[in-house]
């Protein structure tokens, strides 16, 4: 079953006006879809979640000519098939835990969806452009694996912002790395995130930069790595470099780590030639005619980028 429910106070009040919950109060609306959670699990059931946002409910409901008002549209709305990733499954959490669970996995999946909109737009039609994607994806997970590997045990933030050829539009995200004995743990949608992200920026050739924040309780201190983005390419930053950017970031409302301790980038792998920025890969036909296999050695599908091409929201915002 998918249901979708609505994580802020704020966001109950505006689709209160069109009596969705029958004159219920937040409280209560919680309260009563708690024990429904319960009680459809308590059955054997798997319920599916994602949250049911003002705006892009009112944008489908006006895309498929639903009544706002009606169940219907809900049911249809939280059963949407273009929702990006995989389901958010309701695992037995308390309200105060599943509520900004949810709302973290919402505002990966609006990443997801804005980047993803931006590498399909990047990496152009056709065999040629599907061998792009998919050498861009794997490139971002090879260097999210990378920088983990680098970054030692300990718990660590990744963080990417970038900006399209001529100031195009902002792309964020950030990712927590936990790396254990040398094993990095899975951060889930987080990590889904930043990768599709960091290959939209290497495919529109955007300028930025990736920042590694290290464990503030290890050993050596609060350290941060950074890595220089631009041309496709990802460039590690001096010392100085590091420490300009967290000033940037300073300008852009974040808070200046205190203590922080900034060392260089490590080197990073080389993007593939397929890969990288060039002119649109969608002239001539690909002679094998057929796409390259993806990692599980199937041809690759092409994400969900939003419905009609428009994500969910933005792409951009603070990167908390």
């Amino acid at each position: 079953m998918a249901l979708a429910l609505v994580v802020r106070a704020a966001d109950f009040a505006d689709l209160a006006r069109y009596g969705l919950f029958g004159g219920l109060s937040y409280r209560s609306y919680l309260r009563r879809v708690t024990i429904r959670l319960r009680a459809l699990r308590a059955n054997g059931m798997e319920v599916h979640l994602r949250v049911l946002d003002p705006a892009d409910f009112e944008e489908y409901c006006e895309a498929f000519g639903f009544d706002p008002a009606d169940a219907a549209a809900r049911v249809a709305y939280a059963a949407d098939p273009e929702l990006a990733g995989e389901p958010f499954v309701y695992a037995g959490h308390r309200p105060a835990v599943l509520l900004p669970a949810l709302a973290d996995d919402h505002r990966a999946r609006v990443r997801i969806s804005v980047a993803m909109a931006v590498l399909l737009a990047a990496v152009g039609e056709g065999p040629p452009g599907e061998r792009r994607l998919v050498a861009l994806l794997r490139y971002a997970v090879e260097v999210r694996a990378a920088v983990a590997l680098g970054a030692g045990d300990g718990l660590h933030l990744l963080t990417l912002r970038c900006h399209g050829p001529e100031d195009g539009e902002e792309l964020t995200s950030a990712t927590g790395i936990e790396v254990e004995r040398g094993r990095c743990a899975d951060a889930g949608r987080d990590d889904e995130a930043f990768c599709v992200t960091l290959a939209a920026g290497l495919a529109v050739g955007g300028a930025g930069a990736v920042v590694l924040h290290g464990d503030p309780g290890a050993p050596g201190g609060h350290t941060v790595r950074g890595w220089r983005l631009g041309g496709g390419l990802l460039r590690p930053m001096g010392a100085r470099e590091v420490l300009d950017e967290l000033a940037d970031d300073v300008g852009r409302g974040l808070p200046f780590p205190p203590a922080a301790v900034p060392l260089p980038g490590f080197p990073l792998p080389v993007p593939p030639e397929d890969g990288r920025p060039g002119p649109d890969p969608g002239g001539e036909p690909d002679p094998g005619g057929e796409p390259d296999p993806g990692p599980d050695g199937h041809p690759p599908g092409r994400p969900s980028g939003g419905r009609a091409g428009r994500p969910a929201g933005g792409g951009g915002g603070p990167l908390a």
